[in-house]
C-alpha cells in the first residue's frame, strides 16, 4: 500500500502490466488511442435535415446528437417524498444541488419528489431551452425549409425541458427515456393544469403539456421493420396509450407490458420535432456516408442520359445537395421516368405545377432528385433506385417501403407519413416511386 516501501523496479513492472491489461480491454480500433474512444450509447437523428442543419451544425444545435459515456456518472434516481408546504419540500425545491419534481396539486398543496445521485447511469437532457442543462438543442422542423429564418416566425410547441434519458454506464447499456427535463435549478414542476396523479404504490407521476411519444419498429431497424404504435410517456417513464388530443387533460391507459427503454429505430415526438434512436449496434450495420458516396459515384459511372436532350446525367455532391445543378436528374413523379431539365410538355393551364412526361405521356408533377445524404435513416445499403414523393429525394426501395409505412405526428392530433430527409407530408398512392433511368445510347 506504502509506495516508497515497494522496490521501485516493481512498481514499475506493475504500472507495465497495468498497461498491458488495459489494452485487452479494448477493441482493436481503440487500443493505440484507450483514452480518445469513450463507450457511445447511440444517437440521435432529428427527421427532417439531410445529413446537417440548413445553417449548419453549430454547438449543441444540430441534426444529430451522439450519447457518449460520461467522465463521471451524472445520473439520478428518485429517493424521499414531500407533501408540501413542509419546510423539507421548500428546501427541496430551492436546493440548487438537488434535483426534485414539483407536482402542484392545489395551490395548497405540492408533493416534491426529491431526486438523488446515481453512479450507474448517465443522463442526457432535449429540450427547445440552450441554457446548460440541455444537451441537445432541438428547434421546431419546418418540412423543407433550407434556412432556420424559416422556422422562427412560428410559435414553438417543443417544450424548453422536453425530456431525458438515461444511460445505464454498463452493459448492455441500456436507454430509457422519460418526459421533461430538469431547469437550471435542477427541478422539474408540473403545474395545476399538467395531468398527473398518485400510483398505486403512493409515488407522484404526470405528463407534460403536450408530451413525449415514443414508437419502436416491430422487428428493430431493419430491412423486415414494422412500425409500432405511438405511445406516449410519463415523467416517471410510465408507458400510456395516446390521450385525445396532445394536450388533454385526461391521461391515457397505462400499457402494462411495454417499456420506455428505448430500442434501435425507436422514434421520439416532441411535438414539433421527431427524433430517430439508433444505438451504437445499429449504427456498426448501418452504410455509412462513404458508402453513399460510392453509390452515388457508382450511379453517375453508369452515365444516365436524358431521353430528350441525350445529356448526361449525374447526381451532384454530397456537399451540393441544395443547389439544383445543370447535369441534376429529374423524374416525372407518376411514372418514374427520369429526365435532365427540359422545357418539354409545359402546359401553362397546368399552372406550371404538373407536366406531360416525353416518353409515356402520363400527366404529373416534375421535380430534381437529390441523393438522401442522412445515412442514419436507411434500414439497409441497397442502391438508391427509388424516390420520395413529392419532395424527390432518393434512397434505396426498403428505406422508401419503410419510411411510407410510418404515420408521424402532426401538430396535435392528426399523423400522416413524411420523407425522413425533408419531412414533407407524402403524397401518391404509395408515397415513393421506382426510378427508370436511360442508360447511354452509344
Amino acid at each position: 500500500n506504502n509506495e516508497k516501501s515497494v522496490p521501485q523496479i516493481l512498481i514499475r513492472d506493475l504500472k507495465f502490466e497495468k498497461k498491458s491489461l488495459a489494452k485487452l480491454m479494448f477493441s482493436p480500433d481503440q487500443e493505440n488511442h484507450p483514452s480518445k474512444a469513450p463507450v457511445k450509447y447511440g444517437e440521435l437523428i432529428v427527421l427532417g435535415y439531410n445529413g446537417s442543419l440548413p445553417n449548419g451544425d453549430r454547438g449543441r444545435r444540430k441534426s444529430r446528437f451522439a450519447l457518449f459515456k460520461r467522465p463521471k456518472a451524472n445520473g439520478v434516481k428518485p429517493s424521499t417524498v414531500h407533501i408540501a408546504c413542509t419546510p423539507q419540500a421548500a428546501k427541496a425545491i430551492s436546493n440548487k444541488d438537488q434535483h426534485s419534481i414539483s407536482y402542484t396539486l392545489s395551490r395548497a398543496q405540492t408533493v416534491v419528489v426529491e431526486y438523488t445521485h446515481d453512479s450507474n447511469t448517465d443522463m442526457f437532457q432535449i429540450g427547445r431551452s440552450t441554457e446548460s442543462p440541455i444537451d441537445f438543442v432541438v428547434t421546431d422542423t419546418v418540412p423543407g425549409s433550407q434556412s432556420n429564418s424559416d422556422t422562427q416566425s412560428v410559435q414553438s410547441t417543443i417544450s424548453r425541458f422536453a425530456c431525458r434519458i438515461i444511460c445505464e454506464r454498463n452493459p448492455p447499456f441500456t436507454a430509457r427515456i422519460y418526459a421533461a427535463g430538469f431547469d437550471s435549478s435542477k427541478n422539474i414542476f408540473l403545474g395545476e393544469k399538467a395531468a398527473k396523479w398518485k400510483t398505486s404504490d403512493g409515488q407522484m407521476d404526470g405528463l407534460t403539456t403536450n408530451g413525449v411519444l415514443v414508437m419502436h419498429p416491430r422487428n428493430g431497424f431493419t430491412e423486415d421493420s414494422k412500425p409500432g404504435v405511438w405511445r406516449e410517456i410519463s415523467v416517471c417513464g410510465n408507458v400510456f396509450s395516446l390521450r385525445e388530443t396532445r394536450s388533454a387533460q385526461q391521461r391515457g391507459k397505462m400499457v402494462d407490458n411495454e417499456t420506455n427503454q428505448l430500442q434501435d429505430g425507436s422514434l421520439i415526438d416532441l411535438c414539433g420535432a421527431t427524433l430517430l434512436w439508433r444505438t451504437a449496434e445499429g449504427l456498426s450495420r448501418t452504410p455509412t456516408v462513404k458508402h453513399l458516396e460510392a453509390l452515388r459515384q457508382e450511379i453517375n459511372a453508369a452515365r444516365p442520359q436524358c431521353p430528350v436532350g441525350f445529356n448526361t446525367l449525374a447526381f451532384p455532391s454530397m456537399k451540393r445537395k441544395d443547389v439544383v445543378d445543370e447535369k441534376q436528374p429529374w423524374v416525372y413523379l407518376n411514372c418514374g421516368h427520369v429526365h435532365g431539365y427540359h422545357n418539354w410538355g409545359n402546359k401553362e393551364e397546368r399552372d406550371g405545377k404538373d407536366r406531360e412526361c416525353p416518353m409515356c405521356r402520363s400527366v404529373g408533377p416534375y421535380v430534381p432528385l437529390w441523393l438522401g445524404c442522412e445515412a442514419g435513416f436507411y434500414v439497409d445499403a441497397g442502391p438508391p433506385t427509388h424516390a420520395f414523393s413529392p419532395c424527390g429525394h432518393v434512397c434505396s426501395e426498403k428505406t422508401t417501403a419503410y419510411w411510407s409505412q410510418i404515420p408521424l405526428p402532426h401538430g396535435t392530433h392528426t399523423f400522416h407519413a413524411a420523407c425522413p430527409f425533408c419531412a414533407h407530408q407524402l403524397a401518391g398512392e404509395q408515397g415513393y416511386i421506382r426510378l427508370i433511368f436511360q442508360g447511354p445510347l452509344d
